[in-house]
């Protein structure tokens, strides 16, 4: 496996205007923290596609990779595990004053590619990291995982709204 790269310097390839290079290389995501859980990339690095084009005034980049995300499931704590497909591009034009055209992962010649691939894993990522599709979570009253308890076997009691007590004691004649 080759080493995973943190940051490249685009200054190297001595791209003209115009001209691209393609990449596959180990990037880095490290851990992410999502609603104080830590979910991490299986093997700690991934293998990606990075294509580098040189415009007239900076870079395009593009980033493609498949990282495999494993966690506890966000409805029952059991370990889970998903496949999320990453494919971002981000554009940096020097000498412009629009946000839209400058890059937070690019500074002058250097890309911070353990940063840009962190964050676009972390915006790709599913709403909710579950076990399986079909899980039903944790037991509002006790806490007991449901999924492998049928609903006639997992069962509680309710007790009567206090709110109502007073209703209880009306006598109807």
């Amino acid at each position: 496996m080759a080493s995973a790269y943190h940051s490249i310097d685009l200054a190297r390839f001595a791209l003209s205007p115009g001209e691209g290079r393609r990449l596959d290389l180990q990037a880095r995501p490290g851990p992410l923290q999502l609603g104080g859980q830590r979910y991490e990339v299986a093997g700690g690095s991934v293998p990606a596609r990075l294509d580098l084009s040189r415009t007239a005034a900076g870079y395009a980049v593009r980033m493609r990779f498949t990282a495999q995300v494993s966690g506890p499931c966000m409805r029952c704590l059991e370990a889970a595990e998903v496949a999320v497909e990453i494919d971002a591009r981000e554009v940096d034009q020097r000498g412009t004053e629009d946000e839209e055209l400058r890059s937070p992962y690019i500074d002058y010649d250097e890309l911070d590619l353990s940063s840009w691939a962190h964050d676009a894993l972390a915006l790709a990522l599913p709403i909710q990291l579950v076990c399986r599709v079909e899980c039903r979570g944790l037991c509002a009253v006790c806490g007991a995982p449901l999924n492998d308890a049928g609903p006639a076997e997992h069962r509680h009691d309710r007790e009567p709204d206090p709110r109502w007590a007073k209703l209880r004691e009306l006598k109807l004649e």
